[in-house]
């Protein structure tokens, strides 16, 4: 079990550390079509596990309360929702390809405000898997060893592009690819702290799974709605993004079918 659980939480940032290694690969930065693909791939991959990996088993975790079995993932929902805005808030950052930093005001230089900008967003995504972790140690019958595979999985693949989106702008920058490397890494390793936070606190808490499911659920769709959609239809109008998000969605369904 020991083997299990920490490969499944390390494996969110093995997949943005492989990501960011492709800036020893790739001599040019990403193009701003590639960026708004990998983008949307990575908003279908969050909307799939926020719905299937958390939300409905929060609920049916919930089944005992009868037609109030919402009531604990309405909360945590708005509570992860109000968590991530307060951090959206009080932590400066730059998403990436924008021009005016959001937070308050600082003299952080770009590139870090870029590596907290997906900080921010790795959060979330890290109590996704602690909490789901949790839930299969305490033995819930809900959430099955095969489930937190799936969304480690699938967290791991939708990190790939971001490790990539951070490390190679900024070698077209003008960064060494060593530096752009470690800031792509560094980006990643919110997560698995995040993670194991999230699993230690849901053992303490166990009763309340259910709200701490909806509230990674929360945080990732406020992370989902409020950068990525955005950045994945920024400038010129296409249907590229739209479409990176169906196929990010439906392979993260498939995971979570097929290993569930």
């Amino acid at each position: 079990m020991t083997k299990h659980v920490l490969a499944e939480l390390l494996l969110p940032f093995v997949g943005t550390s492989l990501g960011a290694g492709c800036v020893f690969f790739l001599k040019k930065g990403l193009d701003l079509m590639v960026r708004r693909a990998l983008t949307g791939f990575a908003a279908g991959v969050m909307v799939a596990a926020s719905v299937w990996s958390l939300l409905i088993p929060a609920m049916e975790q919930a089944a005992d309360m009868g037609r109030r079995a919402f009531l604990p993932a309405v909360a945590g929902f708005w509570m992860g929702v109000l968590f991530l805005l307060a951090l959206d808030r009080t932590i400066p950052h730059l998403h990436q390809g924008g021009d005016e930093p959001e937070g308050p005001r600082t003299r952080l230089r770009r590139t870090t405000m870029l590596v907290l900008a997906i900080t921010l967003h790795n959060i979330p995504e890290g109590m996704a898997v602690g909490v789901v972790l949790a839930g299969w140690m305490a033995g819930n019958e809900t959430i099955t060893a095969a489930a937190t595979l799936a969304l480690s999985i699938g967290i791991a693949i939708q990190n790939f592009p971001e490790g990539a989106v951070i490390s190679i702008p900024l070698r077209g920058e003008g960064m060494r690819k060593g530096r752009a490397f470690f800031y792509g890494v560094l980006s990643g390793a919110a997560e698995p702290a995040a993670a194991v936070l999230t699993l230690w606190a849901s053992g303490l808490i166990l009763p309340a799974l259910p709200y701490l499911l909806s509230f990674a659920a929360g945080a990732m769709l406020y992370v989902v709605v409020e950068e990525l959609i955005p950045e994945a239809s920024a400038g010129k109008h296409s249907n590229l993004g739209t479409l990176f998000f169906a196929a990010g969605f439906t392979i993260m369904l498939a995971l979570d079918v097929a290993l569930g």
